[in-house]
């Protein structure tokens, strides 16, 4: 196994700590081992990795280490890193900056005009300077596909823009980690390991709230680009504002269906911006490779 190869798979301290084990009890690489020799320290999962990516090898009568020497080189490398780590355990929490936050009372403000008529009607009144001339050259559905098109561009964006990527793998490597340590602590039976690690659960509660807060910037700002564009749409439909031929069209399976009419929980406007959504975001990504 190349030594690249072996610093993966060795990513967790749990999969560190558990070919520590095998090295210990194969006296450094030079003996055999079987299940029943390390089932009290491992989990199957761990022993069944191990044997998955050809770091232990089988033998007529059991397994030994496909490579030793180089096991023990990665694992005394990886001890220096997981030391480094524990000292920088913490995670910079995630800080919004003063704009981040005046979006975030942007959204509940717009979002309030779902049910406010005055908020749905000043909102749809401005967007309808920009979208009003659309109108007149493109019919309903068609402007639907390019609202669906636009917001899914910017939201690709915006998501691949402002989520930390690579905070959000900590967090989850950490609770990855974690979940992997406490089930091999379950299978052996080791109750003071399991106490333990609830503890670091409980702990890491903040790498929770973590994870949320990185998620939900990117939506904040999707959000106070996207409301508008329904307050519209429903200003259109359900106002009245639509042309005198624009009655509603025939989608797959539904058949005609006006505007207004429901198809399966929602209105026809909502199901067919929603499905021009999703096929647009995924084209994006696609194109964009994001």
């Amino acid at each position: 196994m190349p030594a690249e190869q072996l610093e993966v798979l060795l990513d967790t301290p749990a999969m560190r700590e558990a070919l520590a084990v095998v090295l210990e009890r194969t006296d450094g690489g030079s003996e055999e081992i079987q299940w029943n020799d390390v089932s009290d320290a491992l989990s199957s999962g761990q022993w069944g990795r191990l044997i998955g990516q050809d770091v232990l090898v089988g033998t007529s009568s059991g397994f030994v280490l496909a490579n030793p020497d180089q096991v023990r080189d990665v694992l005394d490398g990886t001890e220096v890193d997981a030391s480094a780590e524990n000292q920088a355990d913490d995670i910079e929490p995630e800080m919004w900056t003063w704009y981040d936050k005046a979006a975030g009372l942007g959204v509940l403000i717009l979002f309030m005009g779902y049910w406010n008529s005055q908020i749905r009607n000043v909102v749809a009144s401005i967007d309808d300077l920009v979208l009003g001339p659309i109108t007149d050259v493109l019919p309903f559905y068609a402007i639907i596909i390019v609202l669906a098109v636009v917001t899914g561009l910017y939201s690709t964006v915006l998501q691949s823009t402002l989520m930390d990527h690579k905070k959000m793998q900590t967090y989850q490597d950490r609770m990855n980690d974690l979940k992997e340590r406490r089930e091999a602590a379950k299978e052996r039976g080791d109750d003071e390991a399991l106490e333990r690690i609830q503890k670091e659960q409980i702990e890491a509660a903040g790498d929770q709230l973590g994870m949320v807060k990185l998620q939900f910037r990117p939506m904040v700002w999707i959000m106070l680009l996207t409301i508008p564009v329904f307050l519209w749409l429903r200003w259109k439909v359900r106002g009245g504002h639509l042309g005198a031929g624009e009655t509603g069209m025939v989608l797959p399976l539904a058949g005609s269906v006006g505007w207004q009419d429901t198809v399966g929980l929602m209105p026809t406007w909502i199901v067919w911006y929603f499905l021009c959504s999703m096929a647009s975001r995924q084209l994006i990504q696609k194109t964009f490779d994001i």
